[in-house]
């Protein structure tokens, strides 16, 4: 059986999404939740940054700016949304992310009424390099 691609920070990752949601429930902002989700996974024992921007190139030359809600373990980008309904545009915006890294694995956690979560991967082989 093929294993998922960072199957173990993933893993982490949802059970402590899930966590939050059961603690916190529906209604809050998403800062609210990230940080909520920030303090979860660090007392789990992984590393977090949170808004981490990245630079997006246009033949060498910067373009512009995102910014990432966060990075678990310098491996898996996490992306949160907290609205009634999940917006179409969630799923690219977040795999825009793992297009301008040379992280492949992507988590999209909607904090709605239901949690719910999707995962994105973009290998790096796949991915157009800048030059």
């Amino acid at each position: 059986m093929d294993r998922l691609l960072e199957e173990q920070t993933t893993r982490a990752i949802i059970g402590s999404f899930r966590e939050v949601h059961r603690t916190l429930g529906f209604g809050y902002r998403e800062r609210i939740y990230l940080l909520a989700l920030e303090r979860e996974l660090i007392a789990r024992g992984h590393r977090v940054n949170r808004e981490v921007g990245v630079m997006v190139y246009y033949k060498g030359e910067p373009l512009a700016r995102q910014t990432i809600d966060l990075i678990v373990d310098d491996k898996v980008i996490v992306e949160a949304k907290a609205t009634e309904r999940l917006h179409p545009a969630a799923a690219p915006q977040l795999f825009s992310y793992l297009c301008s890294t040379s992280l492949e694995v992507g988590l999209l956690l909607h904090f709605g009424r239901e949690p719910k979560f999707k995962r994105l991967i973009c290998e790096n082989r796949l991915k157009r390099r800048p030059g």
